[in-house]
């Protein structure tokens, strides 16, 4: 996706995410976050959108030089999110996306913070609208593009369970292309590849669906599952709610 594309989702994502919250009391659950309320959700997605704003509008080369702010009282806490998501999008616009930054990943500059917070923002939108009684599908062609950011960069990661999942699964938008063949290999490592191929088992549905099940938002059983039903449901497992 071109870098316009990240921007606008990052916006139009967060301004659905904050009517959602405003539509709803602080404390109501979030049923797609296990234990956290909207309050939480705000707070998190608040400091995530922080975080990345200063790494991207500082130039920042290392996590320890954002500057660490308090907790907002709960009636602070909307406009402090707001501000906090203002600051993400103005930074993220003035920068090139070549600019050279840290993160996390192997790849060291503003595309990928780009990226990472454009499928951030949609799935915590999809988990606020979800919180206010009903929550729209990710776009389709940002949805493909976060199956792709996951298998490709999101599972790699320590944080994720290593466990095996005994088998390979091939993931299909039914909705815009998009297909991916995950196989394990001897010594357990991931390698994932864009193509049409036959795996273990086949997990079928719009991107969508895809992306927010490999999230754990959604189980299963939202997916058309082929072949070996164990070994699609072990690498869904390897994933975490956050």
């Amino acid at each position: 996706m071109e870098r316009s594309r990240y921007l606008g989702a990052v916006e139009e994502e967060s301004a659905a995410f904050y009517a959602a919250v405003t539509a709803v009391p602080l404390d109501a659950p979030v049923p797609s976050c296990p234990g956290w309320a909207v309050e939480d959700l705000l707070l998190h997605l608040g400091t995530v959108h922080g975080f990345w704003a200063e790494i991207t509008a500082r130039r920042l080369r290392s996590p320890n030089e954002v500057e660490e702010r308090s907790r907002p009282p709960a009636d602070e806490l909307l406009a402090w999110a707001r501000d906090r998501t203002a600051h993400l999008h103005a930074a993220l616009a003035e920068a090139d996306a070549a600019t050279t930054v840290w993160t996390w990943a192997p790849a060291q500059d503003v595309a990928f913070i780009l990226r990472r917070m454009a499928h951030e923002t949609s799935v915590h939108r999809w988990d606020a609208e979800l919180a206010a009684g009903e929550a729209r599908p990710i776009d389709p062609e940002l949805a493909s593009d976060g199956v792709d950011e996951f298998l490709n960069v999101m599972l790699l990661q320590p944080r994720f369970s290593s466990a095996p999942i005994e088998g390979s699964v091939h993931l299909h938008a039914t909705d815009t292309p998009g297909e991916w063949l995950v196989r394990e290999q001897e010594d357990g490592t991931l390698v994932v590849t864009a193509e049409h191929a036959k795996g273990d088992a086949a997990l079928r549905g719009s991107a969508s669906d895809l992306v927010l099940a490999l999230w754990r938002r959604v189980g299963p059983d939202a997916l058309e599952v082929i072949g070996d039903r164990a070994v699609a449901e072990r690498l869904l497992a390897r994933t975490t709610v956050g």
